[in-house]
């Protein structure tokens, strides 16, 4: 199975043109479920996730985020919403999300989503999360981390997939925030990289303030112990939509691609 995960940059930058650069790069991956962060509803109708699910033939699942106004306050367009979604080859049987904990000063409606997968033998239990971004929100993370492991234990039940966990995490994987995860039994997928492989996902034109600068990872694939057989086992991991398409970034991220054994 084929996950990816991308933070999309909403609609920052040249959205029109980098919209056709997204569908290129996921056309190309031909992934089963993707999670994404930092994706657009256009306030008549249209959203990007349903677009790219329309267009590569996936199902979709799409949680807008309940406070959207410092968003669009970046942009000056109060019509845009902003949320998380998935794309997924197999149907979307089950779904949730969790508002996410944070001070008033920061709070701009970030959420983790859930979804569970239908398919032969099995059914895969999968989230995707945008934690507070900011050096300076360390333990605002930590406590969103802390809610989210609790969210993957209510609904990892009832299938011998591990969770999948995916999102952009705006810390680095040696991060307390993110050194959390394993506490709690999931494993960075990228332990599984190649050595020597880019994994910076933070690209050199992102103007984020991010821990760790450019050259970070802050988007991550975290799975639960393999099941029986080696199901879930992670094969392969790297990163993608790092390069121009038509001459343009698709996004101020790459993605995260990782091949699990079903």
């Amino acid at each position: 199975m084929r996950v990816v995960t991308w933070n999309l940059w909403w609609r920052f930058g040249g959205w029109a043109e980098r919209q056709k650069g997204i569908l290129a790069v996921l056309r190309e991956l031909r992934p089963d479920v993707v999670g994404l962060q930092e994706v657009w509803s256009d306030g008549e109708g249209e959203d990007l996730a349903g677009w790219l699910a329309r267009e590569l033939g996936l199902h979709w699942a799409w949680a807008a985020s309940p406070a959207p106004g410092r968003w669009q306050r970046r942009i000056g367009d109060d019509t845009v919403g902003i949320g998380t979604a998935v794309l997924s080859r197999r149907p979307v049987v089950e779904s949730a999300v969790l508002r996410l904990p944070a001070p008033a000063e920061l709070d701009d409606g970030r959420q983790a989503l859930y979804v569970r997968l239908d398919g032969p033998g099995h059914q895969v239990p999968f989230f995707t999360v945008h934690l507070t971004s900011g050096a300076g929100a360390s333990e605002v993370r930590r406590a969103q981390l802390a809610a989210l492991v609790d969210f993957v234990a209510a609904h990892r039940h009832g299938t011998a997939f591990p969770p999948v966990v995916t999102g952009d995490f705006n810390a680095a994987p040696d991060s307390p925030e993110v050194r959390a995860l394993r506490t709690a039994g999931l494993h960075d997928a990228w332990d599984h990289a190649a050595p020597g492989l880019p994994s910076a996902t933070r690209l050199p034109d992102d103007p984020g303030t991010h821990p760790g600068g450019p050259g970070a990872r802050i988007d991550h694939v975290y799975v639960g112990p393999a099941g029986p057989g080696g199901l879930g086992r992670v094969r392969a991991v790297r990163r993608a939509g790092d390069r121009p398409v038509g001459g343009v970034l698709p996004s101020d991220h790459a993605a995260v691609v990782a091949d699990l054994d079903e």
